[in-house]
C-alpha cells in the first residue's frame, strides 16, 4: 500500500509541477504582450485598421478603461498607422448604445473622420466581438489589423484574433484605470487563467469584465 502511495505521490507531484510550468509561461506571455509597441512606418500604415475592442459605456459614453482605449486608437491613426478605425462591443440589457457605437461617437467626437471610423456592435465578451470583427473584415477582404486593449488583455485578444485569421499587431495602453498600482497581480492572474481555459476549450473564460 505504501509502495503505491509513492507512485501516486510521483505522479501528483509530475502533474503539479507540469500545471505549474504551463501557468508559468502563460504568464510570461502575458506580461510581455502587456509591453508590446508598435512604431510609426516611414513606408506608410503598418496595418489595414485598427481594432479597439470594447469596454463599459454609460449612455453613449464610454468608461474611464474604454477611453483609455479609444484615445490611443486615435493617437496611433492621427500617426498614420492605418487608416481605419473598428469600434467593437455589444450592448447590454436596456442599453440605448452598443459599446461599439459609444466608442465612434466618442472619436468622432475627437476629431476622427467619421468615414473612417466603423462600429461593430456585436458581442460582450472578446472571442465574440473579434468573431464579429473578422466576419466583417473578410467582406472587405482585410485581414491586417492593429489591436488595442489594455496591456495584460493583449496576448490572449491577440490570440483570438489570430486564430481567427487575422494577421495581428497590439498596441497596448499605457496609462488609465488598468495600470494603475496594485492592478497588476490581479490583471496577470485572471488572463493567465482565461489564456488557458481558452487554450484548452477555444471559448471564452467568463472571468469577469474590464478591470474598472
Amino acid at each position: 500500500m505504501s509502495g503505491a502511495l509513492r507512485v501516486l505521490g510521483r505522479y501528483l507531484a509530475g502533474a503539479l509541477l507540469v500545471t505549474a510550468l504551463v501557468l508559468g509561461g502563460v504568464a510570461v506571455g502575458v506580461v510581455r504582450g502587456a509591453s508590446s509597441t508598435v512604431e510609426p512606418s516611414a513606408a506608410g500604415p503598418v496595418a489595414d485598421v485598427i481594432l479597439v475592442l470594447g469596454a463599459a459605456q454609460y449612455d453613449g459614453r464610454p468608461s474611464a478603461v474604454f477611453s483609455e482605449r479609444l484615445d490611443h486608437a486615435a493617437e496611433l491613426y492621427r500617426d498614420g498607422l492605418a487608416p481605419e478605425i473598428m469600434t467593437l462591443g455589444g450592448s447590454r440589457t436596456g442599453d440605448r448604445y452598443t459599446e461599439a457605437e459609444a466608442g465612434r461617437m466618442y472619436l468622432a467626437d475627437a476629431g476622427i473622420d467619421a468615414a473612417a471610423i466603423t462600429a461593430v456592435g456585436v458581442g460582450n465578451d472578446t472571442l465574440v466581438s473579434l468573431r464579429a470583427a473578422a466576419q466583417r473584415l473578410r467582406t472587405e477582404d482585410i485581414t491586417s489589423v492593429l489591436l488595442v486593449t489594455d496591456g495584460y488583455h493583449a496576448h490572449r485578444a491577440a490570440l483570438m484574433a489570430s486564430d481567427l485569421g487575422l494577421q495581428v499587431q497590439v498596441s497596448p495602453v499605457t496609462e488609465g484605470p488598468s495600470v494603475r498600482d496594485g492592478i497588476t497581480d490581479f490583471y496577470v492572474a485572471r488572463e493567465t487563467l482565461g489564456t488557458v481555459f481558452y487554450l484548452l476549450t477555444g471559448g471564452s473564460s467568463g472571468l469577469g469584465p474590464e478591470v474598472l
